[in-house]
């Protein structure tokens, strides 16, 4: 019988599936790497997981978990075959309580739809990635997701009080509680988030929520120059501000967008800078009053300011829209969400255009600046269908992240190794990293079924 045909008994028609329709739609994510699964699960509850784990670790089959598929960087293509695991069915939102100020949620629910419920009640999910309304929590805890809120706020590890996950072996751990602090034995939430399905697969999360902040200001301003953007945020920091988002973006990625969107959508430029503070309304208002005098000393182009919620969500609809009009060029979009010192945004900036002077790829730069994550974006033509390409793009990018790791940061902030940086986990990392790697999974996936063929083989 096969595998397909196994779970069926045991687990029921209506949770697997193994048409072509449906395998091709679970062999990959928003990277350009597919590989088709054998079968499909469309687990609802706990016990469907833990049942399934249990039957995949006695037959030694690879079992790859996903939720939304919104990932960068292949983590969730099922590179062994086996199992494809969906979680998008375990979407309900069990509680949210604002006395305790938390939230239990399954690992299907869409992160927008979780702060959109949080705000119905005055509460707040300050984690913020850039395809909120798509990506599920689930995927935000596989990668510890961050976003333009992290400078301020965190990423998704700073608000995780509590995991229910089912282990290779079908067990079923609970760790953390219901509280904002808690040190009762080692630090397992940590251990998992962030751990892209390798480990455990989530299936019930408890987050901490904050107070809706009351007030919220947006500023952009468009710049000359890139150099110019950056100093900007550099003399924010100095002056003693700290928003609770900071972006910039380059000259590429704004053309990109004024193709995309039209040019009435984009202020005249050759960089973009975006910044938002929050608080309570006499706190916001003072703050970007102050702000903007320090942004206009810099002699932008143009400035604009947006002190109501509708307003400020049209500024940022333009942040949020760079991934799609970058991909509208017909480029094949290469995201490398590297982090530097906040000391080397200068610098990183001008060593990515000597990057495109050098290899003759565009190179469109934008992203987190207030924390040092900038997202380099190599647009390689032809990159699918011509190895060529492929050879000249890794060199680039053997350059980029030497340099990243040169100056004291790291290739990837928010979106993980997966399959996409497999290349340079190596030289990201030292022998001995590596090898307690290798024992925390042997202890916890000896047969390694959970998520193969990724960074850790």
């Amino acid at each position: 019988m096969s595998v397909a045909g196994e779970l069926r008994q045991l687990l029921g028609d209506d949770i697997v599936a193994d048409d072509p329709e449906t395998l091709t739609a679970h062999g990959g994510d928003k990277w350009f790497a597919n590989h088709l699964p054998e079968v499909v699960v469309f687990a609802e509850t706990t016990e469907h997981v833990s049942t399934l784990l249990r039957f995949a670790s006695e037959k030694k089959i690879p079992v790859t978990a996903r939720g939304a598929g919104y990932g960068y960087v292949g983590g969730c293509v099922p590179v062994r075959g086996g199992i494809a695991l969906s979680l998008a069915r375990m979407n309900r939102i069990k509680e949210i309580s604002f006395a305790d100020a938390i939230a239990v949620v399954e690992p299907g629910v869409i992160t927008g739809d979780l702060q959109a419920k949080a705000k119905e009640q005055k509460l707040f999910y300050p984690p913020d990635p850039a395809s909120l309304k798509d990506c599920s929590i689930g995927g935000n805890v596989a990668t510890n997701a961050g976003g333009p809120r992290c400078l301020k706020y965190g990423v998704t590890r700073n608000y995780i009080a509590g995991l229910e996950v089912v282990l290779a072996n079908g067990e079923v751990l609970r760790s953390g509680a219901r509280v904002h602090k808690n040190k009762t034995g080692f630090d397992l939430i940590g251990l998992f988030v962030g751990s892209e399905g390798m480990l455990g697969v989530v299936t019930e999360i408890t987050v901490k929520l904050l107070p809706l902040p009351p007030a919220r200001a947006t500023l952009a301003a468009a710049f000359d120059k890139m150099s110019t953007a950056a100093a900007a945020v550099q003399q924010i920091f100095a002056e003693g501000f700290l928003p609770s988002s900071l972006e910039i973006a380059d000259h590429f990625t704004l053309e990109a967008a004024r193709r995309d969107l039209g040019s009435e959508r984009v202020a005249p430029g050759n960089a973009h800078l975006l910044v938002d503070v929050d608080g309570q309304p006499e706190t916001v208002r003072v703050e970007m009053e102050k702000l903007q005098e320090l942004v206009i000393a810099m002699k932008p182009n143009r400035v604009e300011v947006a002190t109501v919620e509708a307003e400020s969500e049209r500024l940022w609809s333009l942040r949020r829209e760079f991934s799609n009009s970058l991909r509208a060029t017909g480029l094949t979009k290469l995201n490398q969400d590297i982090v530097v010192p906040r000391s080397r945004l200068v610098d990183l900036v001008e060593f990515a255009e000597s990057l495109q002077r050098k290899h003759g790829f565009p190179v469109a730069a934008f992203g987190h600046a207030g924390d040092g994550n900038i997202h380099v974006n190599i647009m390689a033509d032809r990159y699918n269908r011509d190895a060529a390409v492929r050879a000249k793009v890794e060199e680039a990018l053997d350059e980029l992240f030497q340099q990243v790791l040169a100056w004291g940061g790291v290739i990837t902030g928010e979106h993980g190794i997966g399959l996409a940086k497999k290349r340079w986990w190596p030289s990201a990392t030292s022998d001995v990293a590596r090898d307690l790697h290798q024992r925390l999974k042997q202890a916890l996936d000896p047969a390694g079924i959970l998520n193969p063929g990724k960074f850790l083989d």
